[in-house]
């Protein structure tokens, strides 16, 4: 089920982010990833438990592009995992708007391939296939009522 999406990665490997595993498997590490950059460098500390003046951080109104990927979820997870001396990789992808189920799945296909692990190995799955939470079956809602027509 690859969608053809490029697969990107953060790891706490290398100081710099990157990782050789990822590379062989063909990923791009996240460009925008900058440890001196100011706002990974505050999560950084955060995480370290270090104490931070936020006088020296802007305000949301004043964020530049540099800030964007520090200010997501995944960033603070890192931060932490990282400072906590844990080995940890994010993986990413961008996908537009609407239907994302196969982006799901090709990010779930990316981690197997990462961990070495196989799909069609876990228990539960039938035929091979991902289990769909049930939730995605009505993602837009229901189908329209034929009758109408």
């Amino acid at each position: 089920m690859s969608s053809g999406l490029q697969v990107y990665y953060l790891s706490s490997t290398s100081a710099d982010g990157s990782d050789d595993n990822c590379e062989r498997l063909g990923w791009k590490k996240l460009q925008e990833y900058n440890p001196a950059q100011r706002r990974w460098k505050y999560l950084s500390t955060l995480a370290e438990g270090i104490p931070v003046q936020q006088d020296d951080l802007p305000f949301e109104d004043e964020l530049e592009e540099e800030d964007y990927y520090p200010s997501l979820p995944f960033a603070a997870l890192f931060s932490c995992f990282k400072a906590k001396g844990l080995k940890v990789t994010c993986l990413l992808c961008y996908c537009s708007e609407g239907d994302n189920i196969p982006d799901a799945f090709h990010l779930a296909e990316a981690a197997c391939k990462l961990l070495g692990v196989n799909p069609k190995d876990f228990h539960g799955n039938e035929d091979g296939k991902w289990i769909i939470p049930f939730s995605w079956n009505s993602l837009y809602g229901p189908p329209p009522d034929m009758s109408l027509f």
